[in-house]
């Protein structure tokens, strides 16, 4: 554990720097006096606050808290007006270097996918057949929605000790760049908002409320309350950061949660759960295959955005790209650029993709490991080392 004014000093930064951008801080529930008297100082100038993360990384030796910092160093960079390529940006912000994956890896996608979906037709035309026949009703959305959270809460406690008192108030909400958001609250609470206005299927509901809840970021974050700073007074937990390399690793855990679960004994309880609560029947199994099968082809969402910030490809012409490879219908389609240029998550789709492939090789099929994303600091070198990846150089 780093000293704790080592640590304030990261809070107080972390906490300037969320003045200037809504997006930046996840979470708080630190010290609230600490806040008080950020907030009511004046933003400060960005260019203090690229000295003050260097002059905070100057003091670090690598680890976890480092890595935050760098993070918080490019986004500052960014904020002062340095230019910086996209491809840097990223890497600065989560330590990832993103690559252009190759259209050969969703056509043969797409292979598997023919053999999967049921009817005639175009790929395309068959996908959204497919989707249609389990859409749930926009008026049973929020009641299924928190019904499969209290079953995934039950078959998540069989997996790890939840803490006595953690729990979500569940919101809907509108006019939002994603499907579903934790805004974590502290005291083991959790405000689970899900985006109403975008046609969900069962499959789409399951693999939604399990990523924000249970074992996905509900989970995670009241494991870290509990165990890293109620148990081991790690103050610098009690700032959750949107650019920065912990949101590799906790968005790692959110998309492989609902596998855990979905491919689990506990899989036909929970689409039982959505068949009761919405009267729509689906085929888990299938569901499962194809959803599989389909991963590789999200890679083109990441595609989507090196083309949109690197390339100087248009909107048009990436959202047919996403439509083509993602067989996205466009509504998704268009949720998908939305998402992807949108200053508060334009470079947040690696995040998804790298850290479910970097936990998932992390995990290895054991879920004791899965555990210890839940209640350890594990970082994003460690996921690298795992994978047995080159971890890129590291940043100024």
């Amino acid at each position: 554990m780093v000293s704790e004014s080592v640590a304030e000093r990261y809070l107080r930064l972390g906490l300037r720097v969320g003045r200037h951008d809504d997006g930046v801080i996840d979470a708080y529930f630190g010290p609230p006096e600490l806040k008080a008297a950020i907030d009511a100082e004046p933003p400060a100038d960005p260019r203090e606050l690229v000295a003050d993360a260097e002059a905070l990384l100057a003091e670090l030796d690598d680890g976890w808290m480092r890595d935050q910092v760098l993070g918080v160093h490019m986004f500052t960079r960014v904020l002062a007006g340095e230019s910086v390529s996209y491809a840097d940006e990223v890497h600065g912000l989560y330590g990832i270097r993103p690559v252009h994956t190759d259209e050969a890896v969703f056509a043969a996608a797409h292979e598997q996918l023919a053999d999967l979906l049921p009817g005639t037709g175009t790929l395309a035309e068959r996908h959204d057949r497919w989707r249609d026949s389990m859409l749930v009703p926009a008026d049973r959305i929020e009641a299924t929605v928190a019904a499969v959270i209290e079953e995934a809460r039950t078959q998540t406690r069989r997996l790890v000790d939840l803490p006595d008192g953690e729990g979500i108030d569940l919101e809907m909400v509108t006019a939002v760049p994603w499907l579903g958001y934790n805004s974590y609250l502290g005291g083991l609470r959790g405000r689970v908002e899900i985006n109403a206005s975008m046609p969900m299927t069962a499959m789409d509901l399951l693999l939604v409320a399990i990523h924000e809840t249970y074992p996905g970021h509900q989970a995670e974050r009241a494991c870290h309350e509990q165990l890293l700073v109620r148990e081991r007074g790690m103050l610098e937990e009690t700032l959750v950061l949107s650019f920065t390399q912990q949101s590799v690793v906790s968005e790692g855990i959110g998309n492989l949660a609902p596998r855990l679960l979905l491919e689990g004994d506990g899989g036909p309880a929970l689409a039982a759960t959505v068949h009761d609560t919405a009267g729509v029947e689906f085929d888990l199994a299938l569901a499962l295959a194809i959803d599989r099968a389909g991963d590789p082809c999200r890679w083109s969402e990441a595609n989507a955005a090196l083309m949109l910030h690197s390339s100087g490809a248009g909107e048009d012409e990436v959202k047919e790209y996403v439509r083509r490879w993602d067989l996205a219908d466009p509504a998704m389609a268009e949720h998908v650029i939305r998402y992807v240029t949108e200053p508060s998550s334009r470079t947040y789709i690696f995040n998804y993709l790298t850290g479910a492939a970097l936990c998932d090789a992390f995990i290895a099929g054991d879920p004791q490991r899965f555990r210890r994303l839940l209640g350890e600091q594990i970082r994003v070198a460690d996921l690298l080392t795992t994978a047995r990846l080159e971890p890129p150089p590291p940043s100024s």
